[in-house]
């Protein structure tokens, strides 16, 4: 199965941005996060990735909902995977579901991002290592472990921020069975006197 590594990932987006200024398409500003986001700022050893993770768009220097991703630009990425071999729908915009922009990013994430341009038409801002820890410790307990699980141990959360993500992790998902399942994954991060202040 096609991966997703660094260099490829610089040369998809690259690429990306030149179709978009050849097409003559507005220009985009997204947030990234995920396997990509890790990646591109070196934040853990893991060397490849299935997609692109898009967040957020940002508009006017706020971010907002990037779905639905317009027809265009799925069709540029279509071209841009088919001449590079990267995975299907490599660029996507699964992980920003209606529940994460309702009840809030972690907060402050826009002042940490760290912003690259690949060309006049495509700025790319990937997400902190915080708030990387944040959407991972969510999407580690919410989809039962798995790679989000591995990328938190890599990550080598301290406590404390364990417990803040933990706290965010809660405003996503309140009800009993969730913080059930988020002591349960703290326990198993080595973090289990945290249940108590959830």
């Amino acid at each position: 199965m096609p991966q997703i590594t660094p260099d490829s990932l610089d040369r998809a987006l690259g690429l990306l941005a030149e179709l978009l200024a050849v097409r003559n398409h507005p220009a985009q500003h997204f947030v990234v996060c995920g396997g990509s986001s890790l990646l591109a700022l070196g934040l853990v050893s893991r060397t490849t990735t299935q997609d692109v993770d898009i967040l957020a768009r940002v508009e006017a220097n706020r971010l907002v909902t990037p779905r639905p991703l317009p027809d265009w630009l799925r069709v540029a990425a279509d071209d841009v995977g088919a001449q590079l071999d990267l995975p299907r729908d490599w660029l996507n915009d699964q992980v920003a579901d209606e529940t994460l922009f309702r009840c809030g990013l972690p907060e402050g994430l826009q002042s940490r991002l760290t912003t690259e341009s690949y060309g006049p038409r495509l700025l790319i801002s990937f997400i902190s290592r915080r708030d990387q820890i944040f959407l991972k410790l969510h999407a580690a307990v919410d989809r039962d472990g798995g790679k989000h699980l591995q990328d938190l141990l890599d990550l080598q959360p301290t406590a404390d921020e364990l417990l803040a993500a933990a706290k965010w992790s809660r405003t996503q998902d309140p009800s009993d069975g969730y913080r059930l399942l988020l002591g349960e994954m703290l326990k198993h991060l080595g973090h289990g006197e945290l249940v108590a202040q959830l």
